[in-house]
């Protein structure tokens, strides 16, 4: 009988070991540069080629300090390309110091508040029949659809973003990668 708890003991040790590791949180490449999932939202995204504008008008508008706090924070984060989809001088508008509001508003529009995840995504979207609704951390609404494979993100004027990249975990939330910048009306 001693034995057999022992074994139980220990087989339940192993289970927990080799679980815990199936579960961790992976290094994701982002911009051609490895997202730790121990550093914050801001000490990874400085690293992505992929993202120098995003991370020129975080600095700019003020918000390093924020999405280095705790969180935790989901962030569609786009790309430089998704940028340059705006009309053009919309980005060096946003950038002059006399419009950081502006700036902080369309930032702070792809920001939902806590560690939102494909999983915990996809599980709002069955719960609203197709679609969810999340509140930004601006203050405004998104929605959240599966097209095909794809997760699609509609803002409040209509426009579409679709995630190329999800699940990049940071130590104070998830970063989901999109390829349109998302604006709120």
């Amino acid at each position: 009988m001693k034995t057999q708890k022992i074994l139980s003991v220990a087989i339940l040790g192993i289970a927990l070991v080799f679980g815990s590791t199936a579960n961790a949180q992976k290094t994701v490449t982002v911009g051609g540069a490895p997202m730790y999932p121990a550093k914050n939202i801001i000490e990874n995204a400085v690293n992505s080629k992929d993202h120098t504008t995003l991370v020129a008008a975080v600095k700019t508008g003020g918000l390093v300090e924020t999405l280095s706090g705790k969180g935790p924070f989901t962030v569609f984060a786009p790309t430089n390309s998704g940028f340059e989809k705006l009309p053009n001088g919309t980005v060096e508008t946003l950038l002059k110091p006399e419009n950081k509001g502006m700036l902080q508003g369309v930032l702070t529009y792809h920001v939902v508040a806590g560690k939102l995840d494909s999983k915990a995504i996809a599980a709002a979207i069955k719960a609203g029949n197709g679609t969810a609704e999340f509140r930004t951390v601006q203050g405004g609404k998104i929605w959240c659809k599966m097209v095909g494979k794809k997760l699609v993100i509609t803002d409040e004027k209509g426009n579409q973003s679709t995630v190329t990249i999800a699940d990049v975990y940071q130590s104070n939330g998830v970063i989901h990668v999109v390829d349109t910048v998302i604006m709120h009306s």
